[in-house]
């Protein structure tokens, strides 16, 4: 599936590649799991996730996030339906997205994360991390597979 991006330079249809740091968030009701490439794109960390408080709390940690950073884009999963359909889930991250857009100096784009959470309890599950630790690292370690997805999609299209 194509992405769904949200960018505050309203050029509908067109496609770009974002150069430098990228930061990801998987957004979850309670957690937010944070990610962010270097400069190349070349790695991935997963960084601290953020409990999640209220909307101007989660705007500022991740306005400050971007700022320390210095990324040059935000990716949002995108909780699309098993059958890529959209749910309440899904609804929420465009609203969120929407939000962000206003609110932050740099483009804003979605990025399908089905199953991303599987894979990432998976992925730790190999390295043999504990339960404990697991739970702990899931949804940041989730925010790192959604950025490595959205950069080995190359091109990404602009939409408002």
């Amino acid at each position: 599936m194509s992405n769904h991006l949200s960018d505050s330079t309203n050029c509908r249809g067109h496609v770009t590649r974002v150069t430098g740091r990228l930061l990801a968030i998987d957004l979850g009701a309670k957690r937010v799991g944070v990610a962010v490439t270097d400069e190349l794109q070349i790695t991935i960390t997963a960084l601290d996730r953020i409990e999640r408080r209220s909307w101007k709390d989660l705007l500022s940690r991740i306005a400050a996030i971007i700022e320390s950073y210095d990324a040059q884009a935000l990716i949002i999963g995108l909780p699309l339906n098993i059958d890529g359909t959209q749910g309440p889930a899904a609804s929420a991250a465009f609203h969120l997205a929407e939000n962000f857009r206003k609110s932050l100096s740099v483009p804003v784009f979605l990025q399908d994360e089905r199953l991303t959470s599987v894979a990432a309890a998976s992925e730790l599950k190999k390295q043999g991390a504990a339960n404990d630790d697991i739970k702990r690292r899931l949804d940041s370690e989730a925010a790192a597979i959604i950025l490595r997805d959205f950069i080995d999609q190359g091109e990404h299209k602009l939409t408002t």
